[in-house]
C-alpha cells in the first residue's frame, strides 16, 4: 500500500525547509526555565524546526498576560544562543485585546518591533497576521508588511484564520507570496477541506500550518468525540500499532495540501511519541472512513 502521509519536509519559501509536525507554544506558559528550554530542545531535536507562536500567547492559558509566551522563548533564545540557528522562528500579530483586531500600519510596526525585542532576535523568519482585520484595507497592510519586511524585521509573510478571498485580496496588494495560512484542522475540524482554503494553497504553493491537529488533545483522549470516530481511529491505531493521536495526525498530514501539522503537548515524551505518526500507513479508504465517521454520514 502507498500511504497518504506526507512525511517529508516542507519547504516555506526562502526559509527552506521545515519538518512536517511543528511546534507551537500557546501552552507554553511554564515560570520553569529549564522545562521550557527542555521542551524546545525536544522538539527542535525531533525534527520540528518550525518553532511557532505569536505576541498573543500568555494572555490565556496560564500565562501572565500578552507578550509572556514570546518573552519566555526569548529568555530560552538568549539562555541557550545556539538554538536559534536550529529553528524557523514564526510569530504572529494582529489580535489587540480588548479591541479584538488591528492591523493598522501603526500597530503592525508597533506588534513587529515588541515582538523582535521579546524573542530576542534581530529577524523574525515568518510573520503572519493572526486574524485579520476586517477594517484595514488589504493594500495597506500589504504595504506595511513589505516595509517590514524590506527592512529586514521580517524574512517572509503569511496569514492565520483568513478566508479564501482574504488571502487573494491580501496577495494582490503584495511584491512577494505568502507563504503560510493557518487554520485549524483536524478529523474533527474539516473546513479547509471543503472551503476552498486547501484548494488555493495547492494552487499558490502555500503551505498550510494546521492548529489544532489533535482538537485540543479531545482527538488522544477521546473525550467528546462521537463514537464512531474513536471506533474508527481505534481500528486504524491498533492496525498500525500506535495510539489515537498518531492517528489523527497522520490523518492531517495525509492532505495532498500537505499541511504542517502544530503541537503543543508540554510532556518532552509526548512531543518525541508524535513522531509514530510519519510512519503510519494511511490509504483513501482510511482518512475517508475517518471523514466519514467524523461528519456523521456517508459521503454521496
Amino acid at each position: 500500500m502507498t500511504s497518504l502521509v506526507r512525511s517529508a519536509p516542507r519547504t516555506l519559501g526562502s526559509l527552506g525547509e521545515v519538518g512536517p509536525i511543528a511546534y507551537g507554544q500557546w501552552r507554553y506558559t511554564t515560570d520553569d526555565l529549564d522545562h521550557a528550554q527542555g521542551l524546545l530542545e525536544t522538539a527542535l531535536d525531533a525534527g520540528m524546526n518550525l518553532i511557532d507562536t505569536a505576541d498573543v500567547y500568555g494572555l490565556d492559558w496560564g500565562g501572565t498576560g500578552f507578550g509572556a509566551v514570546e518573552a519566555l522563548l526569548g529568555k530560552v533564545i538568549a539562555r541557550a544562543p545556539a538554538l536559534r540557528s536550529r529553528m524557523v522562528l514564526a510569530t504572529k500579530g494582529g489580535i489587540t485585546p480588548p479591541t479584538p483586531y488591528d492591523s493598522s500600519p501603526e500597530w503592525l510596526r508597533t506588534a513587529v518591533d515588541d515582538s523582535l525585542r521579546r524573542l530576542a532576535v534581530d529577524v523574525i523568519d515568518l510573520y503572519q497576521i493572526h486574524r485579520p482585520d476586517l477594517y484595514a484595507h488589504p493594500a495597506e497592510v500589504a504595504a506595511t508588511l513589505a516595509a517590514l519586511r524590506e527592512a529586514g524585521k521580517i524574512r517572509e509573510v503569511g496569514v492565520s484564520n483568513h478566508t479564501t478571498e482574504q488571502v487573494r485580496a491580501l496577495q494582490a496588494h503584495l511584491p512577494f507570496p505568502l507563504v503560510s495560512n493557518q487554520p485549524e484542522f483536524s478529523a474533527v475540524a474539516l473546513d479547509p477541506m471543503r472551503d476552498g482554503t486547501f484548494d488555493h494553497c495547492m494552487a499558490s504553493g502555500i503551505v498550510p500550518l494546521a492548529w489544532s491537529p489533535l482538537a485540543g488533545g479531545r482527538l488522544a483522549t477521546g473525550e467528546g468525540l462521537a463514537p464512531e470516530l474513536v471506533a474508527v481511529l481505534d481500528g486504524l491505531a491498533t492496525r498500525e500499532a500506535v495510539d489515537r493521536g498518531s492517528i489523527a495526525l497522520a490523518f492531517v498530514l495525509a492532505h495532498p495540501a500537505a499541511p504542517v501539522a502544530i503541537i503543543g503537548t508540554q510532556n518532552p515524551a509526548r512531543i518525541t511519541a508524535s513522531l509514530d505518526a510519519l510512519d503510519v500507513q494511511l490509504d483513501r479508504a482510511d482518512v475517508y472512513a475517518i471523514v466519514q465517521a467524523s461528519e456523521g454520514q456517508p459521503l454521496p
